[in-house]
């Protein structure tokens, strides 16, 4: 006599129990890095086994991969088509989503470890935060040659410059508000600074700091 075959778990079960893995991994990771943050303290965290995480994820590495796809899903949730919109919507969009990461401490900070970490030799997230750069700044510079279309304005040679600048900006400010909250308004910063440099590039004007030095006086 056979035992009765145990039934497959249904898709909306093993949706609803990978997100919970994947939340864990964000508040894991978060705290102790990819490299400090084990597969053990994640399953702990939602009652499994190790043996679990990896039936759901298949390595640690594909853990990772997935957790910084979910925080990418998150910021373009709400977006029709889930996508980033293009010319002057994008701006207002960048500006949104640091209100929103505002009230979302647990995976901004995830991001902000996992994206340091990123730098070294051998990470797995390298490849995924190099591209991701690639992609905005192409994104954001698309989007200022929108907008200066839009407005019959002469696309600026700073584009490039301006587009770095903004990732630059939003991500540096996260580091600042996570170290300290009380001092720094993540959300208005964010604005002010994103509203600073799509106006250097909409609307030039000389720079108050005066001349740019010449290279050989840079060095001395």
């Amino acid at each position: 006599m056979t035992g009765q075959r145990r039934q497959p778990r249904s898709r909306p079960e093993t949706l609803v129990r990978r997100r919970e893995i994947l939340d864990a991994a964000v508040e894991i990771f978060g705290s102790k890095g990819f490299a400090g943050g084990t597969l053990q303290e994640i399953a702990d965290q939602v009652g499994m086994t190790h043996a679990g995480i990896l039936h759901h994820f298949g390595s640690k590495h594909e853990l990772l991969l997935e957790v910084l796809q979910h925080r990418d899903d998150t910021d373009v949730a709400d977006l029709e088509e889930q996508h980033i919109p293009d010319g002057m919507p994008l701006f207002r969009h960048l500006v949104r989503t640091a209100f929103v990461n505002a009230h979302r401490a647990g995976i901004v900070q995830a991001y902000a470890v996992l994206s340091a970490e990123s730098v070294t030799d051998d990470n797995p997230g390298r490849e995924f935060f190099e591209k991701r750069y690639r992609t905005l700044r192409s994104e954001v510079a698309h989007a200022f040659a929108v907008a200066c279309e839009e407005r019959g304005v002469t696309e600026p040679a700073t584009i490039g410059y301006a587009s770095a600048s903004i990732l630059a900006v939003m991500d540096g400010l996260q580091v600042q508000w996570l170290l300290d909250p009380d001092a720094v308004d993540l959300a208005r910063a964010s604005e002010f600074a994103i509203e600073a440099i799509v106006s250097s590039v909409l609307s030039p004007a000389p720079s108050p700091l005066g001349e740019d030095p010449a290279p050989d006086e840079l060095v001395r």
